[in-house]
């Protein structure tokens, strides 16, 4: 554009200089001037003209550069103004019936009406459009109006709100709208605090006018500003908004005629006004119909900002007028309520004591409010239980019965309710707590039940004792039924051998055959030997009962022992029977009782001999984490299943009617291993053989194994 400004200029200089050229070229001309300092004058013309040309070109360009910095600085300068300002701007092109916006680098787009719909509220563009047609065609200047932004995907998000302005931007030589200019600000923020400032405020309103004491507000001045219903009621003011409108000040009160309110914190007033005695003349109250004495109490509440500046005095107050005159007559009925309450505080305190001394607790149940109060004195509550807590309190096995007696007091059944509860509670001593209920309904006028009166007591004792008491005499029934049984048996077990050594002893004295006197003796002697080893189980076995039997633990190889113990049981084995030992160590020191875990051994394995006539019976333990466990395994007769989970029984004899040695030998091993701390099984199948496992804790000192093991 500039060049051609340039050419432009020069070529009508060039034209303006042609003539004067053509002048000096004639007869005329050369008598004035000479031909070459026409030329040089010409060059010189020529080279000044294109000079000034050059010169106002780079002036031009520079003033167009400049005017461009200008205006890109004032659109940066209205962007930044904008953005601050939360306002946007679009055009509507009348002509092309399009929207754009405007100041706005991220969206320079061309939007028909449809997809700029898509920014805000279908409504509300609906609106915004007839806005813009009003403008367009004059039926309006300008118009404003609220519209809402497009429903956010994100919910939680909250919807945009703007204040939209509609005006002419820019028109024709007839006058006839080009565009249409919409400025919008975004409001989001502020209608977020209306909306919050609108539910506080009625939030306010509720509470102030729905308050069940009389509220009054004064602005800063200390003008009257607003009043509750219950204020007005409670000096008959008639007409609520004259009141408001009368300019009322807080110190045209009489009572609080010299507060300072600009100065003081919360105050609390009572105050004594005789309304009668005020000349209505002097009256600022309009509509007061209130008369005579009132006795008023009331809270002065100046309310600051953070900058300590007043806002306004609320103040809340009650009239206890009728208050003073009860109290006047309380006062007069004073003596004689005083000597009544101490009659009935003996009462109560007798009453108290009563129940302190049984352990019993008043109850009452609420029908109203599926509530029980519990009192551990008349004039003392203790607790308040609903529903759930009571089921909750009671025992699992209880918890029906509970349930059922607060479905019955529900129901209002006219009987009175007597259980006996186990709770979840524990006593001092740690045991279960058992409460006796006793509850009886209350009646009113017209005999329906309006809720249940009456007391529990700790029957803990009781019942524990009842519970011992049961338990001891079971325990009584059993030991008696056991020791019959022993007896009987012990008797049968010992008159066996000593009638026959007896029979033999008198076969002496009769005619017999000297050859014979051998089989006698040996038989006295075998008999004697059983009776005597019956009397030493019976000894041994109660000593265990009474738990006089002592353990000396002391550190033990126990694979020394250990084939010695199991070749003592076995003494009496069939030839027939194959005796195996495993003994996986070469040492095992271990801290046991020797003695005694060897008669437990030992007396395992007699009675796998006994009952193993021909096969095999294998010995074996093991050392594991703290625990010995011995194994004694034969492939004898085995035992019915009858017979298997009683063979720790006394005297217990087989599907066969026998017993092994004298039938004390488990009962026997199985104490003596659970005083030891340990355990013992049996696993028999009758006419397989039998496993009898015993566990014993105890600990390692020193262990070596075998390298291997020779069955």
């Amino acid at each position: 554009m500039n060049l051609k400004r340039t050419i432009y200029f020069g070529t009508a200089t060039m034209l303006w200089m042609l003539p004067t050229t053509a002048l000096a070229q004639t007869p005329d001309a050369l008598s004035f001037y000479n031909f070459q300092h026409l030329v040089a004058y010409l060059m010189a013309a020529l080279l000044i003209t294109l000079f000034v040309l050059l010169f106002y070109n780079r002036l031009f360009v520079y003033n167009e550069q400049e005017t461009d910095k200008k205006n890109r600085q004032q659109n940066e300068r209205l962007k930044l103004v904008l953005r601050s300002a939360n306002v946007r701007l679009w055009i509507y092109d009348v002509t092309g019936r399009h929207y754009q916006w405007l100041a706005d680098d991220d969206n320079t787009d061309i939007y028909n009406p449809i997809d700029f719909a898509k920014f805000f509220d279908r409504n509300d563009f609906e609106r915004m459009r007839n806005a813009v047609f009003d403008t367009r065609d004059g039926r309006k200047q300008t118009v404003t109006l609220e519209v809402r932004g497009e429903q956010p995907d994100d919910k939680s998000q909250p919807q945009a709100h703007f204040t939209v302005n509609v005006s002419v931007f820019k028109r024709n030589r007839q006058g006839h709208a080009l565009s249409v200019l919409g400025i919008m600000r975004d409001t989001t923020t502020e209608h977020e605090q209306h909306e919050h400032m609108s539910q506080l405020l009625m939030q306010y309103h509720t509470v102030f006018n729905t308050a069940l004491v009389d509220m009054v507000y004064y602005d800063a001045y200390g003008i009257l500003t607003d009043v509750n219903d219950k204020a007005c009621s409670t000096f008959n003011v008639s007409d609520r908004e004259a009141l408001l409108k009368s300019g009322l000040h807080l110190n045209d009160i009489p009572s609080y005629e010299g507060i300072d309110f600009h100065h003081i914190d919360s105050v609390t007033l009572s105050s004594i006004t005789d309304l009668g005695s005020i000349p209505p003349e002097t009256r600022k109250l309009p509509g007061l119909g209130a008369s005579g004495k009132l006795y008023y109490e009331s809270i002065i509440n100046p309310i600051h900002d953070r900058n300590g500046k007043l806002l306004g005095v609320y103040m809340a107050g009650r009239n206890i007028t009728e208050m003073v005159d009860s109290f006047h007559h309380q006062q007069e009925m004073g003596h004689r309520l005083r000597q009544a309450t101490r009659r009935i505080q003996r009462y109560i305190d007798n009453i108290n004591l009563a129940m302190q001394v049984s352990g019993a607790r008043l109850m009452n149940y609420d029908i109203s409010t599926h509530t029980l109060e519990i009192s551990e004195a008349l004039d003392k509550p203790q607790f308040l239980l609903t529903q759930l807590r009571c089921i909750r309190l009671a025992a699992p096995r209880d918890r029906r019965y509970a349930s059922s007696i607060l479905n019955q007091m529900d129901h209002r059944l006219n009987h009175s309710i007597q259980r006996t509860i186990q709770t979840i509670m524990h006593d001092a001593n740690g045991r279960d707590n058992f409460l006796q209920l006793n509850l009886v309904p209350m009646l009113d006028e017209q005999g329906q039940v309006t809720h249940y009166f009456g007391m529990f007591r700790d029957m803990t004792d009781m019942v524990e004792t009842e519970r011992r008491l049961a338990a001891e005499t079971k325990k009584a029934q059993e030991t008696e039924l056991l020791k019959n049984s022993f007896l009987l048996n012990m008797s049968y077990e010992i008159r066996t051998p000593l009638n026959t050594v007896l029979g033999f002893a008198e076969l002496f004295e009769n005619e017999h055959n000297p050859e014979d006197e051998g089989v006698f003796v040996e038989e006295i002697k075998k008999n004697s030997n059983s009776l005597l080893e019956l009397i030493n189980d019976i000894l041994f076995l109660s000593r265990l009962d009474a738990n006089m039997i002592e353990y000396n633990k002391e550190d033990t190889d126990f694979a020394l022992f250990f084939d010695g113990f199991c070749q003592m049981g076995w003494s009496s084995v069939s030839p027939r029977v194959k005796t195996i030992i495993e003994n996986p160590y070469n040492h095992l020191f271990i801290n046991i009782d020797q003695n005694n875990l060897g008669q437990v051994i030992q007396k395992l394995c007699s009675n796998a001999a006994f009952f193993t006539q021909e096969g095999t019976i294998r010995a074996k333990y093991e050392y594991r984490r703290g625990q010995l466990t011995i194994t004694i395994e034969d492939t004898g007769e085995g035992i019915d299943e009858k017979t298997l989970p009683r063979v720790f029984e006394r005297f217990v004899r087989d599907h066969k009617e026998r017993h092994c040695g004298t039938g004390l030998g488990l009962p026997i091993v199985q104490s003596l291993v659970q005083q030891m701390g340990g355990t013992i099984e049996f696993q028999s199948e009758l006419g397989k053989g039998t496993t009898a496992w015993v566990t014993i804790p105890c600990e390692a000192v020193t262990l070596e194994k075998k390298k291997e093991i020779i069955a």
